[in-house]
């Protein structure tokens, strides 16, 4: 689900970087607030940081005593990315693995799709493995698949989600 946010922000511009002219630092505290965004990845709460939309507003900048840096509290305007159990999104198949697969949904590259969970799918091994029903529907490398979630794991070391999802329910499996 993609989130809107609101976000209070503290944008450090080192001193060589100021300039007389306030456009030039906008232009800085811009650009070092889209470098820290794209470096910071995710949180539990909000998800993956995808965007940012607006420049909301700048605080005042107060001078770091032992750097000669500036901070700048500002506050802006984002889209996150945070998946949430009983969820039905798609996702690219990039791993069949004998128990199942792997997917891909947006930033998300840690989804788990049990073979428990694909009813009415057997696992047929080869040099392009593949999960396939009575009715020659295949899930293999590079299918989008539409699933349900069924739980989400935040890993603070990686700064990222893992889920175990579920083709069990109405209208679930691979898109055509």
């Amino acid at each position: 689900m993609f989130i809107k946010v609101q976000l209070p922000w503290n944008v450090i511009i080192p001193a060589e970087k100021l300039d007389v002219k306030g456009l030039m630092l906008q232009r800085s505290i811009v650009i070092r607030l889209l470098d820290d965004f794209a470096s910071r990845k995710a949180t539990r709460d909000l998800g993956y940081y995808l965007a940012v939309t607006t420049l909301d507003s700048i605080g005042e900048g107060r001078v770091r005593q032992h750097s000669g840096d500036v901070l700048f509290p500002v506050v802006f305007s984002g889209i996150t990315f945070k998946i949430f159990r009983g969820e039905i999104l798609d996702g690219i198949v990039h791993k069949v693995l004998k128990h199942g697969v792997l997917l891909r949904c947006g930033p998300i590259e840690n989804i788990y799709l049990s073979s428990v969970k694909m009813p009415d799918y057997h696992y047929v091994h080869g040099e392009d493995p593949v999960f396939l029903n009575e009715n020659s529907s295949k899930i293999e490398k590079d299918v989008v698949v539409r699933f349900i979630v069924i739980g989400t794991k935040w890993l603070e070391a990686e700064r990222e989600f893992q889920a175990l999802v579920s083709l069990e329910g109405d209208y679930l499996g691979p898109v055509s």
